[in-house]
């Protein structure tokens, strides 16, 4: 599902991006979201426990794909980590034990859709200008 369709401004620098509908999204732990500033700009969706969390796809550390690492719980804390390098991310918060942080998106459902507070719009496809970085 492309989004963009509906935006709504809000007091922080991103819009409300609609992404998709939760039944289809939370089928699959993690979706990457194609970001139509590019590559560097794309956003992991992850539904984990009833729960969405949006973050930056690439680590922060490397640009390892977040979307293939694992996710983990400890302590009541869930983390996804890097495969390249095993870096952790909590998910609520992006920070890692390494000291390194990703950025974080708010996420909200309404309406029976999931949207991603972003500065670009998402989509579950690439768009056709998005060339990596």
């Amino acid at each position: 599902m492309a989004s963009g369709n509906v935006e709504e401004n809000t007091p922080s620098a991103g819009l409300w991006r609609m992404v998709g509908p939760v039944t289809e999204l939370s089928k699959k732990q993690c979706r990457l979201l194609y970001s139509s500033l590019g590559y560097a700009s794309d956003v992991c969706l992850f539904y984990i426990k009833g729960e969405f969390f949006a973050m930056d796809a690439r680590c922060a550390h490397s640009g390892g794909p977040l979307c293939q690492g694992d996710i983990e719980e400890a302590d009541g804390v869930l983390q996804v980590f890097c495969p390249w390098h095993d870096y952790d991310f909590n998910l609520r918060t992006g920070k890692s034990q390494t000291g390194l942080q990703q950025e974080v998106y708010e996420v909200k459902v309404e309406g029976g859709n999931v949207y991603v507070e972003h500065a670009s719009p998402l989509s579950l496809q690439p768009f056709p200008s998005a060339s990596k970085n």
